[in-house]
């Protein structure tokens, strides 16, 4: 049993990652953010609800989001635990997360914003199969349209510059606070985020095999 949290401003990488661990330990990936994209998506009342704050880059009301993953992480999926990803980002969450579960490993991705904020403005998704694509770090073959399938890449709304640096904004003042919060508990490991995928990989590994030894 692993329940695992990962932590980081948005666009450290998180969602990569996340992927990586869930694989590598076979516990499923619960991000808040696929969760609420889906909801919007199927326009679940739920999903009405959320879209107009995912369109101005403001967080969901919390009562709200935990709902969302209280039912997620109730799936049989979840018996063997979890790598939540993008929750809980407001101290209100984390008091009810402590509620619901006990978390073993807080995983902090830690780096620069102004990199962050090249990171996600540079980014691009194609609309078809979901591929990502950066037009700096990782170009497709041919500008502007997917190597798979020839769709046009689009560039998401809140990868836009204005709504990332408000992002970032949100995320110092609200979530910042959780760090504090686990550090207390002493399970809260920081992770170089400037060192590359692979080497965000590597350390984050080390931190949960020595946990488990």
């Amino acid at each position: 049993m692993m329940k695992l949290i990962i932590f980081g401003p948005p666009s450290a990488g998180k969602g990569t990652q996340a992927q990586r661990l869930s694989k590598k330990y076979g516990i499923p990936q619960v991000a808040t953010g696929d969760l609420l994209r889906e909801a919007v998506a199927k326009k679940t009342p739920l999903g009405v609800k959320i879209k107009s704050y995912l369109d101005t880059g403001k967080l969901g009301p919390d009562d709200l989001i935990v709902q969302l993953i209280r039912d997620r992480v109730s799936k049989p999926d979840c018996k063997n635990g979890y790598l939540l990803d993008g929750f809980p980002r407001t101290m209100d969450q984390a008091r009810e997360l402590d509620k619901m579960s006990q978390v073993d490993l807080v995983l902090n991705i830690v780096v620069d914003h102004e990199a962050l904020v090249e990171r996600a403005v540079g980014r691009r998704i194609c609309p078809k199969c979901a591929a990502v694509y950066h037009v700096k770090f990782n170009p497709p073959k041919k500008q502007g349209v997917c190597d798979k399938d020839n769709a046009q890449l689009v560039q998401r709304e809140d990868d836009k510059e204005e709504t990332v640096r408000r992002r970032l904004k949100v995320y110092s003042e609200q979530t910042a606070p959780l760090v504090e919060h686990f550090k207390k508990k002493g399970n809260l490991v920081d992770i170089d985020g400037s060192k590359g995928i692979d080497g965000v990989f590597d350390q984050m590994v080390r931190a949960i095999d020595k946990l488990h030894k």
